[in-house]
């Protein structure tokens, strides 16, 4: 969540600077408020407590000396009332402030483009080429039918749309993929390996923003108050909420393989065929922890390392700086990576890197004792190493060949026992 400080102290500017995302100003104003309110309380049950405390004392004198305390006793009574009171007032205010600050974003970087949705996205780089074969390019659909990869029909019976089954050849080539991205990121780029649960509590889902603006988004098991993770980021950057962390170790880098799982509730007609949205699917994530004086600077280096899977399966994409109003939630600046995908005649998005500044920290409380003995917030990023549906789509169809079979890049073959393509079987 946004620090308080802004809204109490540079209202605002900050007002500005969300406006950009498209929040009310009404939300702002609504937390600051109960802010000021939260204050003043705290002040007056200090202030009356003060006041108890010493009369208490006066009161055991008085009582020392044989006089009436009765009057005084009355007072303190009447006194300790309203300090309950406060308290209990006190408590809800505490409560519906959390709740205003939860709703409101973070805020955005201000070298970002403005703009309320993806037409105001700027395309930073393109990376690697494209050119036309001489033979028509169907979509993966087709693609996979002829190889025998996919089996969508089968995965309606066993769940409902959106869950698709990939079989044999196919299976094979999305365990490389992981294996591939894994070591990647293990071996060459620093980063620690982790298995963590799919399932999270609710706090997890706070910590990282899910909840509970996008409550309606996700799959939730009421019985035990668990969540399906919509990405490894949520359990992997709560690895460590509530800590305190060394400056001498920052950065932290993280990365795990999961399953995600995501309702998406609202985007029936999006991209819905085939493997382009689905409600299952394979991410590796790449999560940092890091020094607030060099957050933007590793999100760049995180960008990279995102390309880096791409650019060694030999895949056509470019990078986007996203604007104010496309970002995610949690996020200050974030960056998509999308391939081209011919079949389709159109990018699509495998990986988004965003740095989230201090936002998930204050909600985490993850913070880190810096050199000179303070402690502070950490700043959090996240990006993914890559997701699996849209990628094996762009794959599919930009190393097809002439004959139906599908060329497996070079770095994938060690995985696949030497393999060198996808062959059909229809």
């Amino acid at each position: 969540m946004i620090d308080i400080k802004k809204l109490r102290d540079d209202f605002d500017e900050t007002a500005k600077k969300l406006a950009r995302r498209g929040v009310e100003a009404w939300r702002l104003e609504k937390a600051r408020d109960l802010d000021a309110k939260r204050r003043s309380l705290v002040g007056e049950t200090e202030t009356l407590k003060a006041r108890r405390n010493a009369a208490s004392k006066e009161i055991g004198k008085i009582a020392k000396e044989g006089g009436d305390i009765a009057a005084a006793k009355e007072e303190m009574r009447k006194v300790g009332d309203r300090i309950a009171e406060i308290d209990r007032e006190l408590s809800q205010v505490e409560t519906d402030l959390r709740e205003a600050l939860l709703m409101i974003p973070n805020i955005p970087a201000d070298e970002i483009p403005t703009g309320m949705d993806s037409t105001s996205n700027v395309v930073v780089r393109k990376v690697g080429e494209w050119k036309d074969p001489d033979f028509a390019i169907p979509d993966h659909m087709v693609i996979g039918e002829k190889l025998g990869i996919f089996d969508f029909p089968r995965g309606v019976k066993l769940t409902g749309t959106g869950f698709p089954i990939i079989l044999g050849q196919g299976a094979k080539l999305q365990r490389a993929l992981i294996q591939y991205m894994l070591d990647v990121h293990c071996r060459q780029q620093g980063y620690t390996e982790m298995l963590p649960p799919f399932v999270v509590n609710s706090d997890s889902m706070t910590g990282t923003g899910q909840l509970p603006k996008f409550a309606e988004d996700l799959y939730h098991c009421q019985i035990d108050d668990f969540w399906l993770i919509p990405t490894a980021e949520v359990p992997v950057t709560n690895y460590y909420r509530d800590d305190i962390l060394n400056a001498k170790d920052l950065p932290i880098k993280l990365t795990a393989y999961t399953p995600c799982f995501r309702r998406e509730a609202g985007s029936a007609g999006k991209m819905t065929r085939g493997m382009l949205r689905v409600h299952q699917f394979d991410k590796v994530e790449m999560v940092n922890f890091v020094h607030p004086d060099t957050s933007f600077q590793q999100l760049e280096v995180l960008v990279k390392e995102a390309e880096a899977i791409l650019t060694g399966l030999g895949l056509h994409f470019r990078v986007l700086m996203l604007c104010s109003g496309d970002m995610g939630f949690s996020a200050a600046k974030c960056y998509d990576l999308e391939l081209w995908a011919p079949g389709e005649q159109q990018w699509l998005e495998v990986s988004s890197c965003s740095c989230f500044t201090d936002y998930q920290a204050r909600r985490l409380n993850c913070r880190f004792k810096d050199a000179d003995g303070k402690t502070k917030f950490v700043h959090t990023l996240n990006g993914s190493g890559v997701a699996l549906p849209r990628l094996m789509v762009a794959l599919l169809e930009q190393h097809l060949n002439a004959d139906g079979s599908v060329t497996i890049p070079e770095v994938l073959r060690p995985y696949m026992n030497g393999q060198e393509k996808l062959l059909p079987v229809k």
